[in-house]
C-alpha cells in the first residue's frame, strides 16, 4: 500500500511538468529490494543547494522589445495562492508569495529605467492580511515612483487578487477571466466525531475560555461563532469600502457584486468592476501609452538566476509538487497551519487546505 501511495503522486510528474524542479545535486546510496515487501537498506540522501535559484537576487530579464532601450516596462507577475508563508516541499522551489512580491517591488523601485508597471495576476486570492500587505507595498511603490500601474487579470482574479488589482490605476481583464469573489471565508472543521472513532480524545490545557475558538476538536459555540462572524464581516466591509472608494459608481449596484459572486471578465467590465476587456498585450500597450514609451522599448520580468523567462506569460511555479513523501493532510489537524481568514474564491475544496489554509 505504501508503495502505491508513493508511486501515484510521482507518476503525475511526467515530461514537461514545471512543478517539480531541483537545481542542486542529489545522491542516494544503499540497497532497495521490492519483492512483495519493501525493504530499504542503508539509504542515504544528500542534497546540495549551492545552485538553488532562491539564493540569487532578482535580475531584470528582457522578454519583449529591444534590450538596449533606455526605458522599459516591468511586468510584475502574481500567481497562485497569496499566503504569507513559505510554500515548501520536496523538490519545491516555492517561495513566500508576499516576500517575493516585496522583493520585486523593491527591484522596480530601485530601477530608474522602469517607467511603467503591469501587474499580471492569475490567482484566486488568499489570506486577508497577506493580500492587504501586498496592496500596501504596491501603494508605497506608486507614492515613491509615481508610475502608471496597470493590472491584467488572466484566468482568475478573485478575492485578494482582485483586491490587489483594484489598487492599480486601471484593470484590464480577459473576456474569459473569472473576476470578483468579494467576500471572506474562514475554513473551520468539526472533527470531534471523527477523532472519537479512532479513540483520539482532546485534552486541552488552556487559560482563557475562548482561546481555542474554532478548534476542530469540538463544535463551535454560538458565542464563538458570533465572534468569528464579526471579524469576517469587518474584513468584508473593508474590502467593499476599498472597491467603492476606487469605483464610486458601483455603490448603487453593491448587492450585485459584494456577496462573493464571480463573473466573467466581460460581465465585470459591463458592471464596472474592471475598466476594459483585453489581453496582456493590451495592458502593456496601455502602460506604454501612459508612460510615453516607444513601441520597441523593452518589457522585463524579474527572475532568479536559474529561472528562465522567454515571454511575458512565463511564471515561476510557486506550488510544491509534493508536500511530503506521503501527501496526506487532514483539514484542521495540523496545529502549525490553522485556518486563517481568506479573501479567496473557493470553488475547489482542495484550496481550503493547500498551503496550510
Amino acid at each position: 500500500m505504501l508503495a502505491v501511495m508513493l508511486i501515484i503522486p510521482l507518476a503525475g510528474l511526467g515530461c514537461g511538468s514545471r512543478l517539480f524542479r531541483h537545481s542542486g545535486a542529489v545522491a542516494m546510496t544503499g540497497d532497495m529490494k521490492v519483492d512483495g515487501k519493501m525493504q530499504m537498506g542503508d539509504v542515504k540522501a544528500s542534497v546540495s543547494l549551492q545552485n538553488d535559484s532562491r539564493s540569487t537576487p532578482l535580475v531584470a530579464t528582457t522578454v519583449a522589445g529591444n534590450p538596449a532601450g533606455r526605458h522599459r516596462i516591468a511586468v510584475l507577475d502574481v500567481d497562485d495562492f497569496l499566503v504569507d508563508r513559505n510554500i515548501g516541499g520536496i523538490g519545491s522551489m516555492g517561495e513566500n508569495p508576499v516576500a517575493l512580491f516585496r522583493e520585486k517591488i523593491e527591484a522596480i523601485r530601485k530601477d530608474a529605467t522602469v517607467k511603467a508597471v503591469v501587474v499580471r495576476i492569475n490567482s484566486p486570492g488568499g489570506g486577508v492580511t497577506a493580500s492587504d500587505i501586498m496592496c500596501h507595498e504596491l501603494a508605497r511603490l506608486k507614492q515613491q515612483r509615481d508610475l502608471p500601474v496597470i493590472a491584467n487579470l488572466m484566468v482568475v482574479g478573485t478575492g485578494g487578487a482582485y483586491y490587489l488589482a483594484n489598487h492599480c490605476d486601471s484593470i484590464v481583464a480577459h473576456p474569459t477571466s473569472i473576476v470578483g469573489g468579494i467576500g471572506v471565508i474562514l475554513n473551520a472543521y468539526n472533527l470531534q466525531d471523527t477523532m472519537g472513532q479512532f479513540n483520539v480524545l482532546a485534552s486541552p490545557i488552556k487559560s482563557g475560555d475562548k482561546i481555542d475558538a474554532g478548534t476542530p476538536e469540538r463544535p463551535i459555540e454560538q458565542e464563538e461563532l458570533e465572534m468569528l462572524q464579526r471579524i469576517a464581516d469587518s474584513f468584508h466591509q473593508r474590502f467593499i469600502d476599498q472597491v467603492k472608494a476606487k469605483r464610486p459608481d458601483l455603490e448603487s449596484s453593491q448587492s450585485l457584486w459584494s456577496d462573493g459572486r464571480v463573473m466573467t471578465g466581460s460581465e465585470a467590465a459591463a458592471m464596472g468592476l474592471v475598466d476594459s476587456v483585453g489581453y496582456l498585450d493590451a495592458a502593456i500597450e496601455m502602460a506604454r501609452q501612459q508612460s510615453g514609451l516607444k513601441a520597441d522599448d523593452p518589457v522585463v520580468l524579474y527572475r532568479r538566476k536559474n529561472d528562465p523567462a522567454y515571454t511575458t506569460l512565463d511564471i515561476s511555479p510557486n506550488r510544491p509538487a509534493l508536500t511530503s513523501l506521503i501527501p496526506l493532510h487532514v483539514p484542521g489537524l495540523d496545529r502549525s497551519s490553522m485556518p486563517t481568514f481568506l479573501y479567496m474564491w473557493q470553488a475547489d475544496p482542495a484550496m481550503a487546505t493547500l498551503a496550510g489554509q
